[in-house]
């Protein structure tokens, strides 16, 4: 066992076969989740400290994952949820509570592509 906590994950890479739709969400989702001005966008990718979308094709075809994002409130995590809808994503849970442990709130959504996309408040972090 290490003495430091250290990350598992480097990056996350997704495809788009909707990519325009795709940008205007999660740009909406970071946004809300208060990282809206770290967003670089170029013509054809969207890249957010190791969360690169880019266009799938017949090569790269898309993604289908559930991927979850820090937030740092229940209100930051409500943000997410009202942004990602308007942004053209589809309710997949509303805010709320779950049971996966105490202080687990979360909501859920299926971006352009069919990804499920969680914003998650541990409370017990808190």
């Amino acid at each position: 066992m290490t003495e430091k906590h250290l990350p598992v994950i480097d990056h996350i890479h997704l495809r788009s076969v909707h990519l325009d739709q795709a940008i205007l969400f999660y740009q909406a989702a970071f946004e809300a989740l208060g990282r809206g001005d770290d967003v670089r966008i170029g013509r054809d990718w969207l890249e957010l400290d190791g969360f690169y979308l880019d266009q799938a094709d017949a090569h790269a075809p898309p993604s289908r994952i559930h991927l979850a994002f820090i937030a740092h409130s229940r209100e930051q995590v409500q943000a997410f949820h009202a942004a990602g809808l308007k942004a053209g994503g589809r309710d997949n849970g509303a805010p709320g509570l779950r049971d996966y442990h105490p202080g687990y709130y979360a909501a859920y959504l299926c971006d352009p592509d069919g990804n499920n996309i969680e914003a998650k408040f541990d409370e017990r972090a808190a």
